[in-house]
């Protein structure tokens, strides 16, 4: 990499230098603790790692690659106290050795097929130049006979008048071309004379072979200057070479240090070597005194421009022995424009939802897991970023469990979700009534009814289980799946545009949406309700309570995937502040179609990898739910709306139900609240008498006053008693 013609940039250090006086300075303890360990693996890396240079002046611009080690050889390697190289190489152990041969073979099968392709042309090619070269073989003996250059002596000594010198340079001249003229008769009376008694005597193979060499040789000779007869079949990787001396530049120029003072100079804590994907240059850099991790994060974009590279291919590791040690690491290339490919479950086979399922890929091209059990998941981010795509990601993964129910609630009537009813114990499309469900609100507050019922009778069934068949009180894979307890199913529940459900035009039905989901959320997971809730308007969604229960809603969900979002306020509702804090901002995620499904992943462990999700388009999706629904056909597992199963609510909601038959009315006598009732909810009121009702209220503190009504003075009960009695109970409940 060439240097900018700049006399202000600090002149390039001397590593060998600082080195010595370090050792001079420093304690052979204190050495020790500035090296940081490398595994056994690293270490053995480090003697093939090799970077192919662009910039360099002396490079031959007739290949264009150059292969130079990354570090000095001989110097002294760190390695962890007690650890031994492998007797066994990494890509030759048992676990990896399939691996390996498989990419050998392929790339072999590669090769050849491309060259097999290729041969007729090779052939043409080889027999043109073989062509060529002969023709440029005769020339040059011919030219070497005649001693054109003679000429121009001769001219010069006429031009002269010097006829002694002329004759002298031709009677030479003439001597010179008869012995080479004889050299040339001797050579080609002998390839007349002995190649018939070669033809003749000679085995046939070795003709042949002496034929190839022969042609091979003239073809060589032959082929224009640049031109190969045979082609690449595979190109070799070409990226900028990262030197000690660019680091330290980089750095410099980020003011994380000064080369002139000695306590303010950038030292490295490890050699600079390939990362075990070898995908890029990773080194361990130990900042000046009073400079800090939080000083790095700042100043990345500053250091990816003085290592010449686009930021998305530097990444920073903070380091746990250290405020001022990281790791830099710099890819070859820009590791998230690399698709991570299709997804592994369209082999059909069945998955489990105890088991973590495969996201996708993170910078370093290495596999990205999530574990769902026990956990909530949120999506966020802009339109058409991968949100949907997500989403389903999981939920395919969940499908392919057989003994989960899956529900799936699409708020934006999407066809993305539609071969989820092949599967799907419930499904709700929309917020209004629409050609697919023509009551999405009624059958939404059913479902959710559905899953809190679904959490009382496993939390009663767990209680009530011998300790030899539930040791923790908690659900087991074995109880999940065990046909005697039907009711211990785990349950997905995904709610794709679930703010819309916050924003419909009833404002008591917004408020028992956020009340119950909240609730789900609070009490679901550890009864094995997983719920992913994906949402493209994460903030600014209701008013007053609906706007509390809402966000506190979002915010409960364990593990977040920001995509790329608008601005820094929305990847903080999806993130979390803490998230920004710690620099993961889903608006600076880079933009494009190559850029699809690549986001943060937060919460899910220690680390918050960028990752690109693993594909499975509508194809994809069609064929993994056949596939799910033959694997619960086969089971006996298929519930719900999968099996032509009306939804029914599974509970009710006195005040909730009473407050809807009141409508706009202020108050109503109990009379006409239990008509209404038996009227619009026949399947939870049949029947019921206005004693029963006032009794059910009463009950849960709605007071039952005169109410003047038509002339009429009867008991009944007002519409604020009954929001207040709502309100009292959310209060008592949070």
């Amino acid at each position: 990499m060439t240097e900018p013609m700049n006399n202000e940039l600090p002149k390039p250090i001397d590593l060998d230098a600082r080195r010595a006086r370090r050792d001079d300075t420093q304690a052979p303890d204190e050495l020790a603790g500035a090296m940081v360990p490398l595994s056994p693996s690293e270490v053995e890396r480090m003697d093939t790692a090799y970077e192919i240079a662009l910039d360099d002046a002396d490079d031959d611009p007739a290949t264009g690659n150059v292969l130079v080690p990354v570090d000095t050889p001989g110097l002294a390697l760190p390695v962890q106290e007690g650890a031994r190289i492998p007797i066994i190489p990494v890509h030759l152990r048992p676990g990896n050795l399939r691996g390996t041969i498989r990419r050998a073979l392929a790339r072999t099968g590669h090769v050849a097929a491309f060259h097999a392709v290729r041969s007729p042309w090779y052939t043409a090619k080889f027999g043109w130049f073989a062509g060529r070269g002969l023709g440029r073989l005769v020339g040059n003996q011919l030219r070497w006979w005649w001693v054109p250059n003679s000429y121009l002596l001769e001219q010069k000594a006429a031009d002269a008048g010097e006829l002694k010198e002329w004759e002298k340079i031709h009677r030479q001249l003439k001597a010179t071309r008869m012995w080479r003229g004889g050299v040339l008769a001797v050579q080609n009376l002998g390839l007349l004379i002995g190649a018939p008694i070669l033809y003749s005597s000679a085995p046939g193979a070795a003709l042949v072979a002496a034929g190839a060499l022969a042609t091979a040789g003239l073809a060589h000779y032959g082929r224009p200057a640049g031109q190969t007869i045979v082609g690449t079949a595979v190109v070799a990787p070409r990226y900028r070479k990262l030197t000690a001396d660019i680091v330290l530049r980089a750095y410099y120029a980020a003011g994380l240090g000064n080369p002139d003072r000695q306590d303010q100079q950038v030292t490295f804590g490890s050699i600079m070597s390939r990362d075990s994907s070898d995908t890029g240059t990773q080194v361990i850099i130990d900042l000046p005194w009073g400079k800090s991790w939080s000083d790095v994060l700042k100043s990345r974009e500053k250091i990816a421009s003085g290592l010449d590279v686009h930021m998305r291919q530097v990444f920073l590791t903070e380091d746990d022995s250290s405020s001022r040690r990281h790791v830099l690491f710099v890819a070859d290339r820009d590791p998230l424009a690399i698709p991570a490919g299709r997804t592994d479950m369209l082999d059909g086979k069945p998955r489990s939802i105890w088991e973590p399922m495969r996201l996708g890929k993170d910078e370093r091209d290495r596999l990205v897991e999530l574990s769902l059990m026990w956990f909530s998941v949120l999506v966020g981010a802009q339109p058409r970023k991968g949100k949907t795509f997500t989403a389903r990601l999981v939920a395919l993964h969940a499908a392919l469990d057989p003994w989960v129910k899956l529900i799936v609630v699409d708020g934006k009537k999407s066809p993305d979700w539609l071969g989820f009813r092949k599967v799907a114990h419930r499904m709700v499309f929309g917020e209004l009534p629409n050609p697919l469900d023509d009551d999405p609100i009624g059958h939404l507050l059913a479902v959710l009814d559905e899953v809190l019922d679904h959490i009382d009778k496993v939390n009663a069934k767990l209680t009530s289980l011998p300790v030899d068949e539930c040791p923790d009180g908690k659900l087991t894979p074995q109880l999940a799946r065990d046909r005697r307890y039907p009711e211990l199913r785990v349950m997905v529940l995904v709610m794709e545009e679930f703010q819309v459900y916050f924003e419909t035009a009833s404002q008591e039905v917004n408020k028992q949406v956020a009340d119950k989901l909240s609730k789900i959320l609070a009490i679901g997971p550890s009864a094995g309700v997983i719920l992913v809730s994906s949402s493209q308007k994460p903030s600014g969604v209701g008013a007053g309570d609906v706007q509390r229960l809402f966000n506190r809603f979002r915010d409960n969900h364990t593990i977040r995937f920001a995509l790329k979002c608008g601005n820094r306020d929305v990847s903080m509702a999806v993130l979390g502040g803490d998230a920004y804090a710690e620099g993961y901002d889903a608006s600076s995620l880079p933009v494009g179609d190559k850029f699809r499904g690549v986001g943060y992943l937060y919460g899910a462990s220690d680390h918050t990898p960028t990752v690109r999700g693993f594909l499975a388009d509508g194809k994809d999706a069609d064929k993994i739910l056949d596939a799910a629904r033959k694997h619960r056909e086969r089971l006996g597992t298929l519930s719900g709306a999968a099996v032509g199963e009306e939804l029914e609510r599974a509970s009710r909601d006195v005040l909730a139900d009473v407050l809807t038959v009141l409508g706009a009315d202020t108050a109503a006598h109990w009379e006409a609240i239990a008509g209404r009732l038996a009227e619009q909810m026949p399947e939870q009121y049949d029947g019921t008498t206005p004693d029963a009702v006032s009794a059910q209220a009463r009950a849960l503190h709605v007071p039952s006053r005169d109410v003047k009504r038509d002339g009429v003075n009867r008991k009944g009960c007002r519409a604020d008693d009954i929001r207040a009695a709502i309100d009292r109970r959310e209060t008592a409940g949070h």
